[in-house]
């Protein structure tokens, strides 16, 4: 039916109630701050006592007209503090009725530490070169991988001259890289890649196909770079009596920073 003025509680609430152990003493320490004494209804042995006359209060400090003996029975009911325990409707509770902290919006989310965070990310700077052209290193001899152009490079952070990549921001990168070498005598031996970091080797794999025709090689890894760190591939191949030959085709250098 129609009603005038608030909308009638669902439940009910209850004042909070906080009990004292007495002793020979006028100060107590209430649990839950207030402005003065009016906010506070004082018994003392089950009589309701005068605010100022008999007690004052402000914080959470209670001062006593008169010492208290620790036979007397004590309590408070906080007037201004009520627990309700009302179900908020559904669909009341919106953005500026929460306290957590950041950006409130549609673009971010809560997390269990009551702060607002953007969700997802991209995983950039990030790069893939390959090779504009057959390469034939020698046998025996690491060589530096011709990676001479770019299919994507979204910080310009790749060099096809030097045929490195130069890290545009610290961070954790997924770095990988294959080679596919042949021989046309069919005696392709051994393959070793080589992931270099600042000239040093950071990750490599061998691969020993004895006598074979071609073989594919994948080497790839995670590594805490710094900004400015160098990254380049070299290959070891032995071939017999063929000449072991990189596919410019079917090889590749990529890597990309992963979302903190």
């Amino acid at each position: 039916m129609p009603f005038i003025g608030n909308q009638p509680a669902e439940k009910y609430s209850a004042f909070q109630k906080q009990d004292f152990t007495t002793s020979a003493t006028t100060s107590y320490t209430l649990d839950h701050p207030v402005a003065n004494q009016n906010e506070i209804a004082l018994f003392i042995n089950f009589v309701r006592q005068e605010p100022t006359t008999a007690y004052t209060a402000s914080g959470t400090s209670l001062t006593l007209t008169s010492a208290t003996s620790s036979s007397d029975d004590m309590y408070c009911i906080y007037l201004g503090k009520a627990v309700q325990t009302v179900n908020p409707p559904s669909g009341s509770v919106g953005l500026a009725q929460l306290s957590a902290t950041g950006t409130k919006d549609s673009t971010t989310f809560l997390r269990g530490d009551n702060t607002f965070a953007s969700a997802g990310g991209t995983n950039t700077p990030a790069f893939l070169s390959t090779m504009s052209a057959l390469q034939t290193p020698s046998s025996a001899t690491a060589t530096l991988v011709n990676f001479d152009q770019t299919t994507y490079d979204t910080a310009s952070g790749y060099n096809t001259s030097s045929k490195k990549y130069v890290i545009p921001s610290a961070g954790y990168y997924h770095l990988y890289t294959c080679v596919n070498l042949y021989n046309s005598n069919n005696d392709l031996d051994r393959i070793i890649l080589y992931l270099y970091i600042n000239a040093a080797i950071r990750f490599q794999t061998d691969s020993q196909p004895l006598n074979a025709a071609s073989d594919f090689v994948y080497l790839g890894g995670v590594y805490n770079c710094s900004a400015n760190d160098e990254i380049t591939v070299q290959v070891y191949q032995v071939s017999g009596s063929g000449t072991g030959t990189v596919a410019n085709d079917k090889s590749f250098f990529g890597g990309y920073k992963l979302i903190s």
